[in-house]
């Protein structure tokens, strides 16, 4: 379903696609997605998870992703990473309110935060910038915004570099074939399960400038790192050993940033959520929010 939220940035209104799962009465965990990814790419399986733990869900589309609300024109990539990020549209700042202008929508005075990749970016500017909506912080694959720590492998840099693809097939391919990189070298590839929500994805809504639109938004928006030492929210940094789209050193610079952090490096884990991860990932997640309170 959509709720209407107020935009600080951009309309002056936009439409948040959103799914509330579990038990209202419970603890609230607000799930937040990376880069050009849909809130179905929180597996069911790991939502199933924690839900059995004991929480509520929250997890929905990014502006500009799914069936949220999409901006408008195309941003200059090249510039933005070589220093000019005059073209971004809008900031993780501006992200970062509407991901409280939904907990307004939907009532919820304050939340844990879940953030994975770009999601993790939002959660701590969400945690930076209005302190008094987060109860605890878990920022999974994630980085600080320094682009001396948590970059891409050389490997991943030639993915971007590929040309762009636009039926739903080839969609389906690319993702598949992204997987092959930065997936979970120590665990079981769940292909059919990639193929599949990539393929709901392109269903749900295919806009190839939103990425463009995000990955400026994330470049204009700067390094956090002194802003995450003021930070006291009880958090947890998630971080695989393997992952090449955002370096282990990103999730290790998160958690020596932020006071009292706990870091939990996980061997063999790359840029994903594996299957055989749900119950870890899940526990670990929930135990934070049980001590966070």
């Amino acid at each position: 379903m959509t709720i209407e939220i107020a935009s600080h940035v951009g309309p002056a209104k936009l439409d948040i696609a959103y799914e509330r799962l579990g038990d209202p009465a419970a603890a609230p965990v607000l799930l937040i997605m990376g880069l050009n990814a849909q809130l179905i790419a929180w597996p069911d399986g790991l939502c199933d998870e924690l839900i059995q733990r004991g929480v509520q869900l929250v997890r929905f589309d990014n502006r500009d992703a799914g069936q949220s609300s999409h901006m408008t024109g195309v941003p200059n990539m090249a510039a933005a990473l070589a220093g000019d990020a005059s073209s971004a549209p809008y900031t993780l700042s501006d992200m970062a309110a509407d991901t409280v202008g939904l907990l307004d929508a939907l009532g919820l005075a304050s939340v844990h935060l879940v953030g994975a990749s770009m999601g993790g970016f939002i959660a701590q500017t969400i945690a930076i910038e209005h302190p008094a909506r987060v109860r605890s912080l878990t920022s999974i694959m994630s980085s600080t915004g320094d682009r001396a720590v948590g970059q891409p492998h050389p490997d991943v840099m030639r993915l971007f570099a590929a040309g762009a693809v636009t039926d739903r097939a080839q969609v389906v391919q690319r993702s598949v074939d992204v997987f092959g990189v930065i997936g979970s070298p120590g665990f079981p590839a769940d292909l059919d399960g990639v193929a599949e929500r990539a393929g709901r994805a392109f269903d749900r809504s295919f806009d190839p400038f939103g990425i463009l639109r995000q990955g400026v938004a994330v470049i204009a928006s700067g390094d956090r790192t002194a802003r995450l030492r003021s930070l006291t929210v009880p958090t947890l940094v998630i971080h695989g050993s393997a992952d090449k789209m955002v370096d282990t050193s990103g999730g290790r610079a998160t958690a020596a940033a932020i006071p009292g952090a706990e870091l939990v490096v996980i061997e063999g884990m790359g840029h994903d959520l594996p299957r055989a991860l749900w119950p870890q990932l899940a526990t670990k997640i929930v135990e934070l929010v049980q001590r966070a309170g």
